[in-house]
């Protein structure tokens, strides 16, 4: 016995459609003794070069994958954290601006008399 392994009209692998038949016996309109590799999503049948290939777009592979669904707690707190420290980061160049500002008007104030 063998097996073979049936597709549609257009090439493609019919899951659940695998048959056993004896060695002896020719293989029928629709099927191959060629199995399709492991890893495909819609395997396509070419009778030419015998072999299986991905008929399958990216964007249906992608629709199959899992949602990630949402963030866990650390990565939250990692997100929160780079925030802050962004945040941090921007504060602190503003106070180096304002306190070179405050020392430029102290000079001008001096150099006028002012104080």
């Amino acid at each position: 016995m063998k097996p073979i392994y049936a597709y549609d009209e257009n090439f493609k692998y019919i899951p659940g459609g695998d048959k056993e038949i004896p060695d002896d016996v020719e293989i029928p309109e629709g099927f191959t003794d060629v199995q399709p590799q492991d890893g495909l999503y819609l395997a396509e049948y070419n009778p030419t070069s015998k072999t299986w290939s991905e008929s399958a777009t990216k964007e249906y592979i992608d629709s199959l994958q899992p949602d990630p669904g949402p963030p866990s707690d650390i990565e939250l707190l990692k997100q929160q954290n780079a925030d802050l420290l962004q945040q941090l980061a921007e504060s602190e160049k503003r106070a180096e601006e304002q306190s070179k500002t405050t020392a430029e008007l102290v000079m001008l104030l001096t150099e006028k008399g002012v104080i």
